[in-house]
């Protein structure tokens, strides 16, 4: 892989480790409504969406979702990510693209007070002041490729000279329709879904540093 002009990142997932809260946070909201899911099918559902269309395909499921659902789902979730941490990786990462004067953005689909939330808890916040964007400010949300089109302006960089690195189907899937090459980092069933978009499936954010930074000698991992 090239070296890159800049670098995109999702955020939820990628950079800050808050997955596994956000999902005992919804299922437990979704559950109180009367739907009651796998973690599998949690995630094949709902990863790397939105929180209006979590509700959405949620009521189209049978749950009772009222109109206030997001709000408060958002705001039990603020809460809850107070404690989040760093993936690990991510400030090193963070730090060495700085040191080798590539620039970076923040792109995620999640609303800038999620971020501002999880980015200073995980002590990301200052390594990426100025550089985020988030949908909600943005739209039209991923997979829609607008979001990392913005990102890659931010930068000062062509679409096709940069990296994105994503951890769902439809982060890949934005990458794609923009013309920007995809790190996946992901695995299991996830890493299938993310590779049938196009990513190329990694195993740590070392992993990506050593592909972006370190000569491109590092080897993907399978996503079987």
């Amino acid at each position: 892989m090239m070296r890159p002009d800049a670098v995109l990142f999702d955020c939820d997932g990628v950079l800050v480790d808050s997955e596994p809260t956000a999902q005992r946070v919804l299922q437990g909201r979704l559950s109180a409504a009367g739907l009651e899911l796998e973690e599998a099918d949690f995630y094949r559902l709902f990863l790397g969406g939105t929180m209006a269309g979590v509700a959405e395909t949620a009521r189209q499921m049978g749950a009772e979702i009222g109109p206030g659902w997001v709000e408060e789902t958002y705001e039990a979730l603020f809460v809850a990510l107070e404690s989040t941490r760093e993936i690990p990786g991510a400030g090193a990462l963070l730090d060495a693209l700085a040191g080798a004067g590539i620039p970076f953005a923040v792109c995620s689909n999640g609303p800038m007070r999620k971020m501002a939330v999880t980015l200073a808890s995980s002590g990301l916040a200052a390594r990426v002041d100025g550089r985020v964007l988030s949908a909600h400010d943005h739209p039209p949300a991923k997979p829609a490729p607008d979001l990392y089109l913005r990102g890659a302006a931010l930068c000062g960089a062509d679409p096709s000279r940069c990296v994105v690195v994503e951890d769902s189907p439809s982060g890949a899937r934005a990458a794609r329709a923009a013309g920007i090459p995809c790190l996946g980092l992901a695995e299991g069933a996830q890493a299938e879904r993310v590779a049938a978009e196009g990513a190329r499936i990694v195993g740590s954010l070392s992993e990506v540093r050593e592909i972006l930074l370190g000569g491109g000698q590092a080897s993907p991992r399978s996503s079987s």
